[in-house]
């Protein structure tokens, strides 16, 4: 089997590898890859985000499978472009992929969906996301709708901090086009766990728990950003906890979207936020967390491969999928000046 993998990071690095482990992978190319994509695969310099020449190599190599990683691709179509080639393609369609390439979508979703989340209102207008902030005291939450690589949420303990950061991303536009919309919910205290599951349209197959370290200073201190370091298997749900999160989030939400017309095919990622027995969705992503995905795909004894046919092919309930007993870390190493510059 020939794959290519789409992205260039630490997620996509992690994919490689556990898609080289599988005896039905004989070759993988990734586009582009990076510098340790290279031992394992041949890296192709095509950027994720160049639709047209990812589909041209796709189908001029005729790859037996594609694997998408990054969020960018997925929002902008390169499932749905890879598809309409007859390619077997992993990875949600564009309209799916809204969960996450959206916030205000997305909150919409699961509200008239009934699943837990906090309470928010979406906003175009400056002037009227001022006014809001008026009568919603700190702590609170502002977030740019938009895709802003895991840093477009910020929570704002103070009245001036949430004015702040509203300028940062409608007026400054830290966050560019993603802020364009602006969600704004209540702030809510726990523990935060990643639950992702693989999908294929209408089974949901769970995996392990993750935890991400989302402060950029030890000790929990500093801004929000994509993650600076992980592990798994997380203790923060116990059976019955994460049942109801399969019956009240993973599995409401495929089926919402394949009733949509829009069957999910992929990795569904549900960020929850965990207290006093209960729990909300803080966020969803439409892929594999980064990075999440290196500390859950070194614990997959099930190869990656028969998963993945399994929900192309709408049969992942025959699926059972098997993990290791054992731990798993991830330290993230960042440039000076992450998460700004």
């Amino acid at each position: 089997m020939k794959v290519l993998v789409v992205g260039s990071g630490g997620r996509e690095h992690a994919l490689v590898w556990a898609l080289h482990r599988s005896p039905q992978v004989e070759e993988i190319h990734i586009a582009p890859g990076n510098g340790g994509t290279d031992k394992l695969a041949k890296n192709v310099p095509i950027a994720a985000e160049d639709i047209p020449a990812l589909v041209d190599y796709a189908t001029a190599q005729q790859f037996d499978l594609v694997v998408i990683g990054p969020e960018i691709p997925l929002a902008l179509g390169l499932s749905d472009a890879l598809r309409a080639k007859g390619l077997r393609v992993f990875g949600p369609c564009q309209a799916a992929a809204r969960i996450e390439s959206s916030k205000a979508f997305s909150k919409d979703f699961m509200w008239e969906n009934a699943i837990p989340t906090a309470e928010y209102h979406t906003f175009q207008d400056y002037g009227e996301a001022l006014r809001y902030l008026d009568t919603h005291p700190a702590p609170i939450v502002v977030k740019a709708s938009g895709l802003a690589a895991g840093k477009g949420a910020i929570v704002c303990q103070s009245q001036e901090e949430a004015q702040e950061a509203l300028c940062q991303i409608m007026q400054e536009r830290a966050f560019g086009e993603a802020g364009d919309t602006v969600v704004i919910e209540e702030c809510l205290v726990g523990q935060e766990v990643s639950m992702l599951a693989f999908a294929d349209g209408k089974t949901v197959a769970p995996m392990v728990l993750a935890q991400d370290h989302k402060a950029a200073y030890d000790g929990d201190r500093g801004p929000n950003t994509g993650g600076m370091g992980c592990y798994a298997p997380a203790p923060l749900l116990d059976g019955d906890l994460q049942q109801r999160v399969i019956e009240q989030v993973l599995q409401p939400t495929v089926d919402a979207l394949r009733r949509a017309g829009t069957p999910y095919i992929g990795v569904l990622y549900a960020g929850l936020m965990v207290s006093e027995g209960g729990f909300h969705v803080l966020e969803f992503n439409c892929r594999f967390g980064d990075p999440e995905a290196q500390v859950i795909l070194p614990l997959l004894k099930t190869d990656l491969v028969t998963v993945i046919q399994a929900c192309i092919d709408g049969r992942l309930d025959q699926i059972e999928l098997e993990w290791d007993n054992q731990n798993c870390v991830c330290v993230v190493m960042a440039a000076g000046g992450y998460r700004d510059s």
